[in-house]
This record gives C-alpha cells, structure tokens and sequence, in this order.
C-alpha cells in the first residue's frame, strides 16, 4: 500500500502519508478528498490493530529490557488514535471481544453507526493509555524513580461487585497488571456468593496481618479491624484461640489461615457464622464440610503463608491521591530494649511481640493486649490512647491480668501506664519518643511493670 518496504527490522513500517492520510481524511471535506485524489491516497474505513504485547512480554520471568523496548508499539498507537480521531468516518477496533457486535452491525446493514464508531473510538484512547502507562510505570521502576513529577496509574478490570460499601454505591474491583505473587487480586474463589465490597477490604486486612507471622495463625477481622487473633502448632489450635478470643465480634466475620484449612479446623469453623474463609488450601475432607454452607465464600491464595512486602500503597483523598513506601518492617534499627528497671521475661517477650505485630494493622489509636497464644483486648481507631486502652481492657476483662499490651503510639501522659498496672497488665511495648517519655517511664518503675521502646511507630489511618 505505501510503495515502501518494510525497514530496519520491522521498525519502520505503517508511518506514511498514503497510510495515516487515508485515516485521517475527512470525506465531508472536499478540500480532503481533493488532495487525497491528487495525492493517490485511498480512503482507509476500519482499522483494526493489535498492538505489540508490551504487557505480555514485561510479565515473563526474567525478561531483559531490551526485549520489553521492542516491544513498544510506534505505528500501531498512532494508527488507532488517528482513526480514533476521524471516528465519524472510520471504524477503529482494539479489542477482539469488540469483533463479532461489529461484523454483525456492518454485515447486516453496510455500514456501522455514528453510536458505534463513538463508542469504539473512545475505548481507542483508553486502550493507548493503558499501554502507554504499563511502558511508563516499566521504565519507572527501571530507572528507581519512587516519586516522580506526574504519576499516572493504570489497572484492570477484575469483577463487578453487587454494591460498594453501602447498597445505594455501586463499586467495581480492579487489578493491577504486574501482580505479584500473594496479593488479593490472586485469590481464587471456590465456594460461596460473590464477593462484595467489604468482603474484599476485610480480606486485605486480614491476609496482611496473617502475613506477620511464621507459626500457625488465624485472623478474625470485622470492619477492617481485627477481632481476634490467635496462634497455634496446629492451625486448628490457632481457631480455638483466635475464637476465644472475642467470640462474639467473630459473628460474621472474615477468616484468614496462614496454613492449609483441614477437617478439624473446617468442623470447628462451621458452627460459626462466618462471611469469609480465606487460605492457602483446603483439604478435600474440609471443603465437603464447608460446602455444606451454601453463601460461604472460600478463597485460596498459594502464597498467603509466604511473607511477602509491597513496595508502595496509595490512598485516595479528595482531589488527588497520597503515595507512601509501604509499612515494611516491625522495629527501629535496634532491637526493642527494657527503659524501665524490669525488663519482660523471654515469656512475655514473645507476647510482646506478637501484640506488637497485630498492633501495627490496628487502627489508630490502637491498644492490644495479648495473654498466651491469643488477644485477649483490642482498641481500635480511638481519638485518644486512654479510650483505646478501656476498650481493650473492657475486652479482656478478668484475662487483663497478666496479659502483656502494644500501643502504636508514645505515651506522653503517665496515665495509660496506671490504667494498664490497676487491670494487671505486666509488660508494654509502645515506640518511645514523647518529650515526657520520663513520667511513663517513672509511673511503670513505681508501679513495677517492665516497659520497651520498639524504636518505630506503626500508626494506621
């Protein structure tokens, strides 16, 4: 068609005038077909294109960039969007699902419609956007730019959801392309009603703090915020704490296993009502009891157990978007360390631990108290620490003494300290760096608790 040949290695093949003026010609314009006529240029009526698949090869393990460059697209780009451009006189399509509607329209009538051409000329430009935001955010990484002057994100389209997080809101789920191994977005379903809204924000509470730890864990969380949470040799041993923990916010709640769902753990779990259960695997022995509860949604995610960090989070705010590197690590540079004249046995240490864990995905201001294997108290996204402090020990109640607490926040008032040694608590660990770190240091040496500085704050907003 363009009397050229095709050059430097598939490079350079479509950009010429007898190609894009034949796109770009506007028929109502006699001007147009005028130079068109003396030109030898053909009216083109329907592009159809396939860009090259940047997305497909940048997803292949260990492809190198010289392979992704060439399989950036020059001339497909700008032969869509020049039909996309002239839609009133040519038919531009992109996408194969897009095919048979279309054949179907033109083969029974002639011709396609304005409605049509329209429609498929702005799905043109956000098909080409997506494109060129999968090549930016590639080249992005590549060249280590973490926060650069514009940003521009692009994602697609998992599932439509019944409704967001109220019934009158309409919501969608949408992935991002370069997934990686253990995120939401590659869970499979294998039971149950859709997944709604909420289900998939509890979820990703739920699997992220599940991911905090290496031995057998079970996460109950409700509204985001978990209720209980418990740790095992077995995982069937971490549902029983996990349960006991608050057995009554677990009513309808999201699951989360960090190890394979078994019979005896499935036999357990469905006396309750829960919405959710989401882990590595099931067992056939616990899927045929689970089953049995028809809008019980199960989920599998392979690498659920695996720790896994995730360089970035995004949060949307009114009139933009906030960027953070993602909460990655536990504790400062040091290891957390005794302020106080006690310092918590190697017992209470490792409750102090995992209430610290569980601390860092609670909302601020948050309080845990952890006694054994299990939470025992949890207050969440409080305006003040002493109101997260009551609700957790209104919680724990009797089981308050002895347990061991987490705050994701410095105590600038003595306060907390006295209210956790009246309940009984032993040991606290909170992030140190008050100017009156001193008065709660003093209230816990009077009062004979053990107190660590973890170095670094987790808070959650």
């Amino acid at each position: 068609i363009t009397g050229f040949p095709e050059c430097l290695d598939g490079r350079l093949k479509t950009l010429h005038p007898v190609v894009h003026g034949g796109i770009l010609a506007m028929r109502a314009n006699p001007e147009h077909m005028a130079q068109m006529e003396l030109l030898g240029i053909a009216p083109i009526d329907i592009v159809v294109i396939n860009l090259y698949p940047f997305k497909q090869t940048i997803l292949k393990e260990g492809v190198l960039l010289e392979e992704a460059i060439e399989n950036i697209d020059i001339g497909g780009p700008a032969m869509i969007r020049a039909a996309a451009k002239n839609w009133q006189d040519v038919s531009v399509l992109v996408d194969p699902s897009d095919y048979a509607a279309f054949w179907e329209e033109l083969s029974s009538t002639g011709d396609v419609s304005r409605e049509t051409r329209f429609r498929l000329a702005a799905k043109v430009f956000q098909h080409s956007a997506h494109y060129d935001a999968l090549i930016a955010e590639y080249l992005r990484l590549e060249v280590g730019e973490v926060f650069p002057e514009t940003l521009t994100l692009t994602f697609e389209k998992q599932q439509a959801l019944r409704y967001g997080e109220n019934p009158h809101q309409s919501a969608c789920f949408y992935r991002e392309v370069e997934q990686q191994g253990g995120t939401l977005a590659k869970a499979e379903q294998l039971h149950g009603k859709e997944l709604s809204y909420n289900n998939l924000g509890d979820l990703d509470a739920a699997i992220a703090l599940a991911r905090e730890f290496e031995e057998p864990c079970c996460v109950a969380v409700k509204h985001a915020i978990p209720c209980g949470v418990g740790l095992g040799e077995t995982i069937s041993q971490a549902w029983d704490e996990a349960y006991a923990a608050d057995p009554v916010s677990i009513f309808g709640g999201i699951i989360a296993l960090n190890r394979a769902c078994d019979e005896d753990t499935a036999r357990k779990m469905v006396g309750v009502f829960l919405e959710v259960v989401v882990a590595p695997s099931f067992t056939d022995e616990a899927l045929e009891v689970l089953t049995a509860k028809k809008n019980l949604r199960l989920l599998t995610l392979d690498q659920l157990g695996a720790t896994r960090r995730f360089p970035h989070e995004f949060k949307h705010v009114s009139g933009g978007m906030l960027l953070q590197s993602a909460d990655g690590f536990l504790y400062g540079p040091e290891p957390p360390h005794p302020v106080t004249k006690a310092a918590p046995t190697a017992a209470e240490l490792r409750s102090l631990d995992f209430a610290w864990k569980v601390c860092k995905h609670v909302r601020s201001n948050a309080i845990v108290l952890v006694g054994g294997n299990r939470t025992v108290g949890i207050g969440a996204g409080q305006v003040n620490r002493i109101t997260a402090l009551k609700i957790a020990l209104e919680y724990a109640g009797e089981l308050a003494k002895g347990a061991v607490m987490a705050s994701d926040a410095y105590f600038p008032f003595p306060d907390c300290v006295e209210t956790a040694a009246e309940a009984g608590i032993t040991a606290i660990f909170q992030p140190g760096g008050s100017v009156n770190d001193e008065k709660s240091i003093e209230a816990a040496d009077r009062l004979g608790l053990s107190m660590c500085f973890t170095g670094m704050r987790h808070f959650k907003h």
